[in-house]
C-alpha cells in the first residue's frame, strides 16, 4: 500500500509541482490545503503518513501549523518547505519536530529523499 500524503501550501502551482513528484514516485496525495487552518482539518479526516508544509502562509504559518499537529498527533511526520534565506524559520521547524526541510525551487529528487528519509522508507 503506498504511504499517504498532506501536501500543505498557499500556492496551488507548487502543490500541483510536489503532487507531480510524490505520485510519479508511488505515493499517494491524500489531500492539500492551502493553509494550516485546513491542513489540520484535513488532518484528521484522511490522517496521512507524512505532510509536506510550507513556512510562509497567509492565516497560520507553517510553523504554528507544524505546532499544532504535533500536538494533535505527536507522531505525525512532517518536512517543511521553505523558499531561499528562511535559515532560522527551518531550525525553529526542526526544533519544534520537523523530520526534514525543503528549499523551493527543489530538485525533485531532492523532495523523494526527505519523504523517504521521514517515512523510513530508504
Amino acid at each position: 500500500m503506498s504511504k499517504r500524503v498532506l501536501i500543505v501550501d498557499d500556492a496551488a502551482f507548487m502543490r500541483m509541482m510536489i503532487k507531480n513528484v510524490l505520485t510519479q514516485n508511488g505515493y499517494e496525495v491524500a489531500g492539500e490545503a492551502s493553509n494550516g487552518q485546513e491542513a489540520l482539518v484535513l488532518y484528521e479526516k484522511v490522517k496521512p503518513d507524512l505532510v509536506t508544509l510550507d513556512i510562509t502562509m497567509p492565516e497560520m504559518d507553517g510553523i504554528q501549523t507544524l505546532k499544532e499537529l504535533l500536538k494533535m498527533d505527536p507522531s505525525a511526520n512532517v518536512i517543511m518547505v521553505t523558499a531561499m534565506g528562511q535559515q532560522q524559520l527551518v531550525i525553529e521547524a526542526i526544533q519544534v519536530g520537523a523530520k526534514d526541510f525543503v528549499v523551493k525551487p527543489f530538485q525533485p529528487d531532492r523532495l523523494i529523499e526527505a519523504v523517504r528519509k521521514a517515512l523510513g522508507d530508504e
